[in-house]
């Protein structure tokens, strides 16, 4: 991890950031999506102020993660769903550690209570990832939709941040 550094997505990293969602995507166990969004898509839809890239020396982004508001209701400005995903070719090097450490540092900061995220349950390493960064499981949306032409299930995690209270 020594060569890995996090900072905030910028706009010239949306080549990047959309190769590796997609990559994430065709790997079949990341999202119920099958095409990455436009930039425009994309930058709408995410928080400006939580959206963060693993960059190894060279600046090359090797991951991100971002937020997304779970409702527009004032009563849940605390809570976010976010989404991380790590270029194949470097998982397994502490990437997307890094980037939900820095999210949850980030969010706390920003009084966000509560970040949460839906995992398919065959995504062990996500799951196994989110349980040491302190997430816990909520429960298990059963057959919730359809993924390439078969039923899935996904596991609902929180993260409650001790911090705010």
């Amino acid at each position: 991890m020594a060569d890995l550094t996090v900072r905030p997505m910028r706009p010239e990293d949306a080549d990047r950031v959309l190769a590796i969602y997609q990559a994430g995507l065709d790997g079949g166990n990341a999202s119920f999506e099958t095409v990455a969004p436009t930039w425009a898509g994309f930058d709408t839809g995410r928080l400006p102020a939580h959206r963060f890239v693993a960059v190894d020396g060279d600046d090359t982004v090797l991951g991100w993660i971002a937020v997304t508001p779970t409702s527009t209701r004032a009563v849940y400005a605390g809570v976010v769903e976010h989404s991380i995903y790590v270029d194949p070719a470097a998982q397994g090097r502490g990437v997307a550690r890094l980037l939900l450490d820095t999210l949850v540092a980030s969010t706390e900061a920003a009084g966000i209570w509560t970040i949460q995220s839906g995992i398919f349950p065959e995504n062990a390493a996500s799951l196994a990832l989110h349980e040491r960064a302190g997430f816990r499981v909520i429960g298990v949306r059963e057959r919730v939709g359809r993924h390439h032409g078969r039923w899935r299930d996904v596991v609902l995690l929180e993260r409650r941040s001790p911090a705010i209270t």
